[in-house]
């Protein structure tokens, strides 16, 4: 088991690297470790966590005590170990899973055309590469 939640981003998208930014600018416990979807690292966990016959998930993905969730429970659990107020954005998991990720899929779906697409991934800093996988 990791001793860190592991957050898998699109690595091309603006608004997962801009999400993985302000991430790292609220993790002062160092509880999240990154990698893109796209990376070497990035396919062997998605191998190593996806079910059988799942659909190889497109843009966030946390993989968490052994587990493995995508689009809005991801991020919600995510938000839920953010310091301050972002915790409460988990009281959104009351609502039924379709529903939230019907939301998800909706930004996800429309990411690239609102808020662009890189050419390559994002390569971290030499102050934040202890961070990512």
């Amino acid at each position: 088991m990791e001793p860190y939640s592991i957050i898998l981003f699109d690595g091309v998208c603006n608004l997962c690297n801009s999400s993985v930014l302000f991430v790292l600018k609220r993790d002062p416990r160092n509880r999240f470790r990154f990698a893109a979807l796209q990376s070497d690292i990035g396919q062997q966990l998605i191998a190593q966590h996806l079910p059988t016959g799942e659909v190889l998930p497109d843009s966030i993905v946390l993989i968490e005590g052994g587990r493995l969730y995508v689009k809005s429970t991801a991020a919600l659990k995510i938000a839920r170990k953010l310091p301050g107020a972002w915790p409460l954005l988990y009281g959104f998991m009351i609502f039924p899973r379709f529903i939230r990720d019907a939301v998800y899929s909706f930004i996800a779906k429309n990411r690239y055309r609102w808020f662009g697409k890189k050419d390559a991934c994002m390569v971290p800093t030499p102050a934040l590469k202890s961070k990512f996988l």
